[in-house]
C-alpha cells in the first residue's frame, strides 16, 4: 500500500488543472512540493529485501493509471493555459507543478516501462518520453548508457568534481548523438548521414516527429501559448531527469565489464523508494535492469546518497559545493571513484623492483 504514494503528485497536479483558473492562493499548489521534500529529508531508512514471492499485476496496474494521469495532465494543462492566457500568473505555478510532475511521474514511470520486455510497456515508456520532448532517451538509455555506466564514454555519467550545470550543458546533447548514433549502427552505418534513406526506419528520428507532431497539435488545439507551455514544462521535466542522472552516478568509476553494486549511488529513504516507483535501488537495477520494480533489492555496498532524491534534487543544483563535499566523503570513505584508483595504485608492484 506504500507504493500509492506514487499518486500524490499527479493527482495533486490533475486537481489543479481541472478546477482552474485559479482566483487567488495559486500558490499553495505547490505545497505538496515542498512537503515531499521536508517529507524525504525526514524519511526514515528502508533497508528491507523484496518477497521472494510477489504478484506483479497490482504494480503494473499502478504504472498504467500514471500513464493515463501524466497523458491527462499535459493535455488539461495545456487546456487552462488556453483559457488564462499564456502571460498570466498561473502559468508559472502550472510549468514549475506539471514539469515537476512530468519529472517525478511521467519520466521515472517512462524508465520502468522501457525496461520492460513486453513491447506495448515499451512503446508506453517511449509514449512518455515523447511527451517531454526526450523520446530519444529511450534508445540511449537501453543500449548506450546501461553498456557504458560508469565509463568516460557514458555521457550520462557525470565525473568526479563536475558541477550539475556543466553536466546539464554536456550531457543533453551528448546523449541525443550518441542515440543518433546508435540507431545509425543498428541500421548499418554509425557514421551514416541524416539524409541517408536508411535513416527513415531510425527510432530516434521516429520520436522526434512523434513528440513534435504532439507539440504542435496542441498548438493546433489550444493555441501558441499552450504550445510554448508545453516546451517549459518539457524543459523542466528534463532538468529533473538529468539531476537525477547526475547524482545517480557521479564521481564513480567502473572497474569491470559490467556494473556492479558499487558502480551507482543508492539511498535508503523509504519515501524516495515509495513515491518513485523504486527508482531509489539503481544498484540494483543496473546489474538486473529488466527486474521490476517491486522486486529491485537493497545494495549494502553500494555508496548511499546523503539524503533521498526529493532531497537531493535542490542539494544538487542550489548548493552543488555542499553537494560535492558530501559525495566526496562518502566516496573516501568507501574507497571509490578516484579513491579506487588511489589504492589500486598503491597496491599495485613497482614495476622498477
Amino acid at each position: 500500500m506504500s507504493h500509492l504514494l506514487c499518486f500524490v503528485l499527479p493527482l495533486t497536479t490533475l486537481a489543479f488543472v481541472t478546477t482552474g483558473p485559479h482566483e487567488s492562493w495559486v500558490g499553495l499548489w505547490l505545497l505538496p512540493l515542498a512537503l515531499s521534500i521536508a517529507a524525504d529529508l525526514a524519511s526514515p531508512a528502508d533497508r528491507r529485501q523484496p518477497p521472494r514471492e510477489l504478484s506483479l499485476r497490482p504494480f503494473d496496474a499502478i504504472l498504467l493509471a500514471l500513464v493515463v494521469l501524466q497523458l491527462a495532465n499535459v493535455v488539461l494543462a495545456a487546456r487552462l493555459v488556453a483559457v488564462t492566457g499564456f502571460f498570466h500568473w498561473q502559468t508559472l505555478v502550472a510549468v514549475t507543478l506539471v514539469g515537476t510532475n512530468s519529472g517525478y511521474s511521467g519520466i521515472v514511470v517512462a524508465h520502468e516501462l522501457i525496461h520492460r520486455r513486453e513491447p506495448h510497456m515499451r512503446l508506453l515508456g517511449r509514449v512518455l518520453m515523447g511527451l517531454v520532448l526526450y523520446e530519444h532517451f529511450a534508445t540511449e538509455h537501453l543500449r548506450g548508457h546501461h553498456v557504458r555506466v560508469g565509463t568516460p564514454e557514458d555521457p550520462a555519467t557525470a565525473r568526479f568534481g563536475e558541477s550539475f550545470h556543466a553536466f546539464f550543458r554536456r550531457t543533453v546533447p551528448a546523449q541525443l548523438r550518441s542515440a543518433w548514433q546508435l540507431e545509425a549502427a543498428r541500421l548499418g552505418d554509425a557514421e551514416m548521414r541524416g539524409w541517408d534513406p536508411r535513416m527513415l526506419r531510425s527510432a530516434v528520428l521516429h520520436g522526434l516527429v512523434a513528440e513534435w507532431t504532439f507539440a504542435l497539435a496542441l498548438a493546433a488545439v489550444f493555441g501558441w501559448g499552450a504550445f510554448f507551455f508545453h516546451l517549459l514544462q518539457a524543459a523542466w521535466a528534463v532538468r529533473l531527469l538529468e539531476c537525477v542522472n547526475y547524482f545517480e552516478h557521479w564521481g564513480l568509476l567502473r572497474s569491470g565489464p559490467r556494473a556492479q553494486g558499487t558502480d551507482s549511488w543508492d539511498t535508503d529513504s523509504w519515501f524516495t523508494l515509495h513515491t518513485l516507483v523504486g527508482l531509489s535501488r539503481h544498484a540494483d537495477h543496473h546489474a538486473f535492469a529488466a527486474r521490476p520494480y517491486p522486486l529491485l533489492r537493497y545494495v549494502p555496498e553500494s555508496p548511499k546518497l546523503p539524503a533521498g532524491y526529493f532531497g537531493m534534487v535542490p542539494l544538487a543544483i542550489i548548493r552543488n559545493r555542499r553537494f560535492q563535499r558530501l559525495m566526496t566523503e562518502e566516496l573516501r570513505r568507501r574507497g571509490l571513484g578516484p579513491h579506487r584508483e588511489a589504492d589500486l595504485r598503491a597496491a599495485a608492484p613497482d614495476p622498477s623492483s
